[in-house]
């Protein structure tokens, strides 16, 4: 009896459509599954719809679908938990011993920011983020920082029925107004979120191919960052600090 014999043909079927996103082809077709993987559309209908059903394609179109959340949230929490957290952890305790700053570590869960680890600081002004603490992505650094991992049409079909002005300012309260800010942060390479007395700097972390996996960030009390030298300083040790984690992130 052969391997093929022993194999789940739909739940193959199913791992293959998965596999067929990348980069490049961030958004398909039931037309793109049944051509790539030789078989009919009505063949993997079934497929496509318990992939939905599980959140793991998420309908963005008729007929077309992006990776859903479970496949987001699984591959990064696995990454996480194997070894980004691992290599992070020194670099951040430096960075934390450096600027006397509080350091967090955040990847992306759906729309939601979700705190990985953190250095704390021990001077009395800190703040300090609890492990496992879920924002949503645009109230935050960090979370903005992630976002930018989402195309254009991806960030369109997440954010077209959510109300952002349910959260007051000075978060983005439009969507033109998120993608906006977004596109500015990328372009400067770090965010900066001010709310609650407190201030905050994120910076993406990277893979070998330059896409977003994770972000750290620097958060502080308004009295420590409100200092222009100070703030100048800890943004640079930030980014130095995104950059060396970047290298060193698991392929």
């Amino acid at each position: 009896m052969s391997k093929a014999d022993y194999q789940v043909q739909s739940l193959a079927k199913g791992l293959e459509i998965i596999e067929l996103f990348d980069a490049e082809h961030r958004i398909l077709s039931t037309n793109d599954f049944a051509e790539r993987l030789g078989v009919s559309q009505s063949s993997i209908y079934r497929i496509i719809q318990t992939l939905l059903d599980k959140n793991y394609l998420r309908k963005v179109a008729r007929n077309a679908y992006t990776l859903g959340p479970q496949v987001v949230s699984r591959g990064f929490s696995f990454l996480a938990g194997q070894g980004l957290v691992d290599i992070a952890a020194p670099h951040l305790k430096k960075l934390r011993d450096d600027t006397s700053i509080s350091c967090h570590l955040a990847i992306r869960d759906g729309l939601e920011t979700l705190y990985v680890y953190r250095a704390q600081a021990s001077q009395r002004l800190s703040v300090n983020i609890p492990l496992g603490t879920r924002l949503p992505c645009h109230t935050n650094a960090m979370g903005r920082i992630l976002l930018q991992q989402l195309s254009d049409i991806e960030l369109s079909a997440v954010y077209q029925s959510i109300h952002l002005d349910m959260y007051p300012k000075p978060h983005p309260q439009t969507f033109p107004e998120l993608k906006h800010l977004l596109a500015k942060e990328k372009k400067q390479g770090f965010a900066l979120n001010r709310s609650d007395n407190a201030t905050a700097i994120a910076a993406p972390i990277t893979d070998y191919l330059g896409n977003i996996i994770a972000a750290i960030n620097i958060s502080g009390a308004e009295q420590i960052m409100d200092k222009r030298h100070q703030f100048e300083a800890a943004k640079e040790s930030l980014l130095n600090t995104a950059k060396t984690i970047s290298c060193e992130a698991p392929a």
